[in-house]
């Protein structure tokens, strides 16, 4: 299983490393595999929280995100979006940004790296508020099992009062915008900050809508999460299924947009970012989604989930923060994979010490 699961991301990273090569020779193919290590290599906590979302849907929605899912992950985020950016920002249209990404300007005039990095501010404000959402989403959400209990308990008994989440999400905001975001920026701030938490309550609020009947009653699709997952007459089908799949999506590009920013550290290339963070990244992160829902990890390894969305609060806070002063990429990562590394710790002992408890039993 495993073999079919990775063989074609492994096939297609193969294939996109000599499309590198073809393109610009020996470096343009080490430049794309080190943006293919890093995606994968900081995306442990994408993939858990995708496995968790796709778990809900049925095999038809499955499908079209490994799928449809996979061509706007790969030329969506990861082509388009960069494009868009320069095509709005310097009132270029996608040909004249295209050409601008790969003849850089001599003559002092704005480069395609230079207007991508002017426009963080907004997409660090847009997607870190909508990863805050998500954050405080789950951990207001009223569940048996906890992780870092001392924590998320009152995290809990908080999220009993109405609109908690975004009142505190707002409040992190206003002071993101007010003490963090350099001169002159705080309204643009303001309304990305305010644009991602609507596009967040839009899509979760579209998915919650659509109830499913299981065995044990009803449950909501999009906002209630269970560890052990949902039965195969729970499963997301129909508008169910299309706005998880559209949840699932605007999730996705949120947790993109650090990595296409911090790409142009590496190259401002849009092909070999296509390349590297879309090809051979995004494929590895939907097999590494794929493996957790086949193998049902997520319910043996019960506070995966936990840590990676401590992670989201992590990123969403790094984010913020980026927007007045840098944060280097391998900072964010390694925060992910610490919260995942430890919640896979806490899995193992859990699930020692639950045996033990049955052996005796």
């Amino acid at each position: 299983m495993i073999v079919r699961i990775f063989g074609i991301s492994v096939l297609v990273s193969i294939a996109a490393l000599v499309a590198a090569y073809l393109y610009g020779g020996t470096t343009a193919l080490v430049l794309t595999a080190i943006l293919g290590i890093l995606e994968v290599s900081l995306s442990f906590d994408n993939a858990v929280i995708n496995a968790t979302i796709l778990a809900r849907m049925s095999e038809f929605w499955q499908r079209m995100f490994l799928t449809v899912g996979i061509v706007i992950a790969v030329f969506g985020m990861r082509l388009a979006f960069p494009l868009a950016i320069v095509w709005i920002s310097a009132g270029l249209n996608p040909v004249e940004a295209l050409e601008l990404a790969l003849n850089p300007p001599t003559d002092g005039s704005p480069t395609y790296e230079s207007i991508i990095t002017d426009a963080h501010t907004q997409i660090a404000a847009f997607g870190g508020m909508f990863l805050m959402m998500l954050f405080l989403g789950y951990f207001f959400e009223r569940r048996e099992l906890t992780w870092l209990s001392w924590i998320e308990r009152p995290m809990m008994m908080l999220g009993s009062v109405k609109s908690s989440a975004a009142a505190i999400a707002l409040a992190i905001l206003v002071g993101t915008a007010t003490f963090i975001a350099p001169d002159g920026e705080t309204s643009t701030v303001m309304v990305a900050g305010v644009l991602g938490m609507i596009t967040y309550i839009v899509v979760d609020g579209l998915g919650s809508a659509f109830h499913i009947e299981d065995s044990e009653g009803i449950d909501e699709v999009a906002g209630q999460h269970t560890s052990a997952g949902p039965s195969a007459f729970a499963k997301a089908t129909g508008k169910a299924g299309f706005f998880l799949f559209l949840y699932l999506e605007v999730l996705d590009a949120s947790f993109s947009f650090d990595g296409v920013i911090g790409a142009f550290a590496i190259t401002a290339n849009p092909i070999i970012i296509a390349l590297g963070l879309g090809l051979i990244g995004a494929m590895f992160v939907r097999s590494m989604t794929v493996f957790l829902v086949r193998h049902g990890t997520l319910s043996e390894y019960v506070y995966l989930e936990h840590g990676a969305h401590w992670a989201i609060g992590a990123l969403a806070l790094i984010l913020m923060y980026s927007i007045g002063t840098p944060v280097p990429e391998i900072v964010t990562g390694l925060v992910g994979i610490v919260f995942i590394a430890a919640a896979f710790i806490s899995s193992l002992a859990y699930r020692r010490k639950h045996a033990t408890h049955s052996i005796h039993v």
